[in-house]
């Protein structure tokens, strides 16, 4: 949308980072705590990393520093506040953006005591309105095991649509499982379909 007006800009600028419950801001260092914590926790690292294993907490807090640093334009990285309260309640990335394509993919990660309440949801639907309208991004995307409902059901409701299985991409337990790839397109989103 064209400003007519400098309201307008400010307007816009002035809720671009927040959504009904969550607030993105800036990684502070006392955030990594928490984020290495549910990172490191082998419950919920199964339907986020590639492999499950132990890892040095600087490792950990220096992958979360070097993906929050949002210094390349192709990406972004914030941590996600309850808006009310402050609280840290997780963390969202985009990544892996270029010209011509500007495509991203998006990662999300809501602490474990966090889950269930909202928080993933919005803080997807703020992310991917950020991506469309303040990156210029044209289409994001989502990567999610099969077996993941829940994730997959926040994602279907934000504006997402599946588009395809990746077979036995992903390996745990001894096997190989099947990913779902989701994606949301600027021209459907911006049309309506997601927006916060």
């Amino acid at each position: 949308m064209t400003w007519g007006r400098i309201d307008e800009a400010q307007h816009y600028g002035g809720r671009i980072l927040e959504g009904r419950r969550v607030r993105f801001r800036a990684l502070e260092d006392q955030d990594l705590s928490d984020l290495v914590r549910w990172w490191r926790d082998p419950a919920w690292a199964v339907l986020q990393q590639i492999i499950v294993r132990p890892r040095v907490s600087e490792d950990v807090a220096e992958q979360f520093r070097s993906w929050s640093k949002s210094e390349r334009s192709g990406e972004v990285g914030f941590s996600v506040v309850d808006k009310v309260s402050e609280q840290l309640v997780g963390h969202v990335t985009l990544f892996g953006a270029k010209i011509p394509t500007r495509a991203a993919t998006l990662a999300v990660m809501i602490g474990s005591e966090h889950v269930d309440r909202g928080y993933g949801t919005d803080a997807v639907r703020v992310l991917t309105d950020y991506g469309f309208r303040e990156m210029g991004l044209n289409r994001i995307e989502i990567q999610v095991l099969a077996v993941n409902e829940r994730a997959r059901n926040v994602y279907r409701r934000v504006g997402y649509v599946e588009e395809g299985v990746r077979r036995d991409s992903v390996f745990h337990d001894g096997c190989f499982h099947d990913q779902v790839i989701l994606s949301a397109l600027a021209g459907e989103w911006l049309g309506g379909v997601g927006r916060p």
